[in-house]
């Protein structure tokens, strides 16, 4: 687990407090971290706010009535690295195709130890992992006793690195199904499943009733236009259903057992279009910090049907990208940019 120890080596800063230290998207690239050191990160951050030393205000959301894109605003401090950040995200063309769409996602770190910046980075590859991080810490942590099979449905950023941080959390997994769409998205599955798993594949489905029904675990992490709508009713008894894009149909929310949120709040925000006919959300029956502090029973029995709404927490990013700073500080990475002289 990450403690503050391990969080206050290196702090990088942007000594002077005149410049601030540009992470690129391939600066990011070039870093090496494992899926285990993600999780464990991610995994500190969710309790640090649970123990009520980290702050996660409620995200800030600007849409235009045609909806062709989405901006989000996000502020929070890690209590533990003692680190303040702003998250900015932007996505244009919603309206259109994959390839058409334009998204921009920045973070920008300040110690408050020091009081000075730490660093301002392409948030993109910091999201990529902090997602399926979570889903698999929500997997971990809510899947039935002797789950052994998992369904990813999508291919895009989130659906590559699913089933590796699947197996990161639930290594006893052994069948693994993927539906998808994009011939390259399959392909890039396959290759990042084979990247940190030599040994294993993945089975791609076509019949996604079926193979949701024989899953464990489903992670649904596709984009909007997905032609895929699983049902309750398709679900089998004891299955855990994670949302994390699109993918699921509203009624595995609305007829689960037991709901489960990375924030209600949050849920309440983005997750409208699962809204019922009168356009309501369900209770929680739990967030998730509790449940991996082992405060909450995250499954009561091994036949339940949960439902669990994977949304970002801004303390997940902030604590994932001081990592990278660290690493990046190590390897005397980024740009420095007279920004305040």
């Amino acid at each position: 687990m990450t403690d503050s120890h391990d969080a206050h080596e290196a702090r990088p800063t942007s000594g002077d407090g005149k410049h601030l230290r540009i992470l690129s998207t391939s600066d990011l690239a070039g870093i090496d971290i494992s899926l285990a050191d993600v999780v464990d990160t991610v995994e500190g951050a969710y309790l640090t706010l649970h123990a009520g030393r980290s702050d996660n205000p409620r995200k800030l959301t600007v849409k235009p009535a045609d909806g062709h894109s989405v901006s989000y605003a996000m502020l929070g401090r890690d209590g533990a690295r003692e680190v303040v950040a702003i998250k900015t995200s932007y996505k244009h063309g919603l309206d259109k195709g994959r390839d058409e769409q334009h998204y921009y996602t920045s973070l920008t770190l300040y110690d408050d130890v020091t009081g000075l910046p730490v660093a301002m980075m392409d948030c993109s590859r910091i999201g990529s992992l902090r997602t399926p991080a979570v889903s698999a810490l929500l997997a971990r942590e809510l899947a039935a006793p002797g789950a052994r099979s998992a369904l990813v449905i999508g291919t895009g950023t989130q659906g590559r690195l699913a089933l590796p941080f699947l197996l990161t959390t639930l290594p006893d997994l052994e069948r693994l199904m993927l539906f998808g769409t994009h011939p390259e998205g399959i392909a890039a599955v396959r290759e990042r499943l084979r990247t940190h798993f030599p040994d294993r594949d993945v089975e791609i489905v076509t019949d996604l009733r079926a193979a949701a029904g024989d899953a464990d675990v489903i992670v649904a992490t596709a984009g909007g236009h997905t032609p895929a709508a699983v049902e309750a009713s398709w679900l089998k008894a004891g299955s855990l259903a994670i949302l994390v894009g699109h993918g699921l149909a509203p009624s595995t929310l609305h007829h689960a057992d037991r709901v489960i949120a990375t924030s209600e709040a949050q849920m309440n925000v983005t997750g409208t279009d699962m809204a019922d006919v009168d356009g309501k959300l369900p209770a929680v029956d739990s967030e998730f910090p509790p449940v991996i502090a082992g405060l909450t029973a995250g499954r009561h029995h091994a036949k339940e049907r949960i439902f669990a709404y994977n949304s970002g927490l801004v303390v997940t990013d902030i604590a994932l990208g001081h990592r990278f700073a660290q690493l990046a500080l190590a390897q005397n990475l980024g740009t420095e940019v007279p920004l305040w002289q």
